[in-house]
């Protein structure tokens, strides 16, 4: 169900008359080539120049309309011997995609004492017209195309143009109201829309319930051969018989049912006390299984957690789910460890030794059992937490792994970090709160660079 996330790139090779247009068009292929062998998804100028590449001014508009044609998400201006630097200023601008800038390391002199390209020359100039015309761009260094500083910074560029593309038109879903005394989750719905498109669809908490139960009734058999297969790997404590499982897995297809049909990147749930008084519990069961399917499901009305999910996904070079854990304790011995805790998780992040189990919340007294309990697995992590007041928005972001720890009840993982008291600092000064978004790689450089196409977003490293 995880949407096709990965930035589709608009390869714009430029080129002058005043070096060798031969070497151009071999160092043009060469780019390619490589592409081809990364499975990158790029659109090219071949159809529509003889030689595919971008010479003169005129050529501007029949580049702009044929990427727009394509629904490009970014922009990859590799200057192939030189540079024409007002052509290449002007794709970039009339595009307003992310842009990056590279051109291939340039050979020693040929005996005579001439040279097939110039291309750090041309860049140097490319450069100053994307400052001039206030594009913001990513630059790879100059190099050779098989040195591994030319593959990591293409990596890197189009991680941070596919969380661009994730930014623009995100779609969210909120079923029911904010939590009551939760101030730290109050949003400004109205500016999130202005600023960044983000789109928050909200679905009636009494509805909600009722197609849940009414889902329930009508899909009965289906839901006892499931349960029974549930049974044998997950204990369950706290409950009354087995109407909350039947409701929990209606819960589960409801809640896919609405991400297909809205088209939606994140849903954030009211997730106490309404769902588990009407339903009997087992709720969390529902929204991991969900989570499972590749929707992030995000607890307790958090609008700005589900923000930071969809980001972290996008930024992720893996297949990985976010999960959305409190930030809690310092690790009792390790004094550049937290615990990552309880919220929101997938099952599919789970540490395989570790067993499940359905039990009441630990802190919520009085409910039913609607929380689970297990440990995720060991790993690298990223923390990312999208958050702001009064129009000024940040991206919190940082780097660390797991470390072994003592079992707490609910999910949750030990994370070090390298600097603990400075990232604790940083999170209470800063717009933040104490939930985040977290993912199973490392990737803070990717979002760190994506924020130069998000206007309006602040990055902020937690980690250095």
């Amino acid at each position: 169900m995880k949407k096709d996330k990965a930035a589709y790139l608009g390869v714009c090779p430029i080129g002058k008359f005043v070096f060798s247009h031969e070497d151009a068009i071999i160092q043009k292929n060469k780019i390619f080539k490589k592409f081809n062998e990364w499975k990158i998804k790029y659109a090219a100028l071949e159809d529509i120049l003889s030689d595919g590449i971008i010479r003169d001014q005129p050529q501007v508009d029949l580049a702009v309309e044929y990427f727009k044609k394509e629904k490009i998400d970014a922009l990859f201006i590799p200057h192939c011997n030189f540079g024409t630097e007002g052509a290449a200023g002007m794709i970039a601008k009339k595009l307003s995609l992310p842009t990056l800038l590279w051109g291939p390391r340039d050979e020693a002199p040929l005996p005579d004492g001439s040279r097939l390209r110039d291309s750090l020359c041309g860049m140097f100039a490319t450069s100053k017209v994307l400052h001039k015309l206030k594009v913001p761009f990513t630059y790879i260094e100059n190099c050779r195309i098989d040195e591994k500083q030319f593959k990591e910074g293409v990596e890197l560029f189009i991680g941070a143009a596919t969380v661009s593309k994730a930014m623009r038109a995100m779609k969210i879903c909120q079923i029911g109201i904010r939590i009551d005394f939760f101030w730290s989750t109050i949003i400004n719905e109205s500016e999130l829309l202005d600023k960044f498109g983000i789109q928050i669809l909200p679905v009636d908490m009494v509805e909600f319930i009722n197609k849940i139960k009414n889902r329930s009734g009508k899909d009965r058999l289906k839901y006892q051969k499931e349960i029974a297969e549930i049974k044998k790997w997950l204990t369950i404590e706290g409950l009354e018989g087995d109407e909350p499982l039947f409701n929990s897995l209606a819960f589960r297809d409801e809640l896919i049912f609405i991400a297909k049909e809205r088209n939606l990147d994140a849903i954030s749930i009211q997730s106490f006390n309404s769902l588990q008084n009407e339903l009997g519990g087992a709720t969390g069961l529902a929204e991991a299984l969900a989570n499972d399917t590749g929707i992030p499901i995000i607890d307790e009305s958090d609008i700005h957690g589900a923000v930071s999910s969809v980001l972290l996904e996008a930024s992720s070079k893996t297949d990985e789910l976010s999960f959305l854990p409190d930030i809690t304790i310092r690790h009792p011995e390790n004094d550049n460890a937290v615990l990552l805790w309880h919220a929101m998780a997938p099952f599919l992040l789970r540490d395989n030794n570790s067993k499940v189990k359905l039990a009441p919340p630990w802190i919520l007294k009085g409910l039913p059992a609607s929380s689970l309990h297990y440990k995720l697995k060991d790993g690298p992590l990223t923390i990312c937490r999208f958050d702001g007041d009064d129009g000024k928005y940040r991206l919190g972001i940082g780097e660390g792994h797991t470390v072994p720890g003592p079992y707490t009840q609910e999910f949750y993982a030990w994370m070090e970090v390298n600097n603990w008291p400075k990232w604790e600092r940083t999170i209470i000064e800063g717009p933040y709160i104490h939930h985040c978004s977290a993912i199973y790689d490392h990737c803070a450089d990717v979002l760190q660079e994506a924020c130069k196409y998000i206007p309006g977003l602040i990055p902020q490293r937690f980690d250095n």
